[in-house]
């Protein structure tokens, strides 16, 4: 008889995942003592876990504040993931062909817990454009890239990923989830999403899925720029139709069979 796998859960490696998961969100540094209140673990506990992690530098700490911030191995591991996904190794060269072409910001994002992440970003040789931030967590309700998401998700994890209260970020932030539900639907039907200002006040963006080939949607393809540049009328003529051009690119570099999804 099989034994579960949690059956071999080795205590101090969950434990030294639980500290490094504790510094995500707007928690850039702690302290031993309020890493100690978090997980529930003694002081000194805390201390010879942050010592291992900080020997192989998955850890750092701050010689000013004496805190500890993650490390630098953390940033490396993370690309190494994205980069085996094999989704960024493909993206580059259509990524820049895009934005030579549009003359904007462009980037890929990927689903994680209920967020919608950048984990490459191109941006535009212009004096103003929009910086994106690799590995921000985004919200899925009022980002293009997000709405992505959410558009081809099946009802059921749509249930999960879309809570009944939606936060608003902006004024035009669609918080009527029957509304959102509407626009979802347009979403699907157009082959790409907007966001009109409705994440940061004055930036837009556009987005397309990118599928693989089991024709799951594997990320997402957006353009984003200042609202000045990325006009309602711009995006219908000329950026949509970039980023879906592109965005079928890469999905048929990922394995996605373009001429089997026409025929259906």
């Amino acid at each position: 008889m099989r034994r579960e796998k949690s059956n071999y859960i080795i205590q101090s490696v969950s434990h030294a995942l639980d500290v490094l998961e504790q510094f995500s969100g707007d928690a850039e540094e702690l302290g031993v003592t309020e890493l100690s209140k978090r997980l529930k673990l003694h002081k000194n506990n805390v201390f010879r876990l942050l010592a291992t992690l900080e020997s192989r530098g998955y850890i750092e700490q701050n010689r000013t504040t004496e805190n500890y911030r993650l490390g630098i191995r953390c940033l490396q591991l993370g690309q190494s993931y994205v980069q085996h996904m094999g989704l960024l190794r493909q993206a580059h060269a259509i990524m820049a062909d895009l934005v030579r072409q549009a003359r904007e910001t462009a980037y890929v994002a990927v689903l994680r817990r209920a967020a919608v992440v950048p984990v490459e970003v191109m941006e535009a040789d212009r004096p103003v454009r929009i910086v994106s931030q690799l590995g921000d967590a985004l919200p899925l309700h009022c980002t293009a890239a997000g709405k992505v998401y959410l558009a081809f998700e099946p009802e059921d994890e749509l249930r999960t990923l879309l809570p009944e209260g939606l936060a608003r970020y902006t004024e035009r932030t669609v918080v009527d989830r029957q509304v959102l539900l509407q626009q979802l639907r347009g979403v699907v039907s157009n082959g790409y999403a907007i966001d009109m200002g409705e994440h940061l006040e004055d930036v837009r963006a556009v987005a397309a899925p990118v599928r693989d080939y089991a024709r799951s949607v594997v990320g997402t393809l957006a353009i984003t720029a200042p609202a000045s540049r990325l006009t309602a009328e711009r995006i219908d003529k000329e950026v949509a139709p970039l980023v879906v051009k592109a965005s079928r690119e890469l999905s048929s570099r990922l394995g996605y069979d373009l001429g089997r999804r026409e025929a259906q």
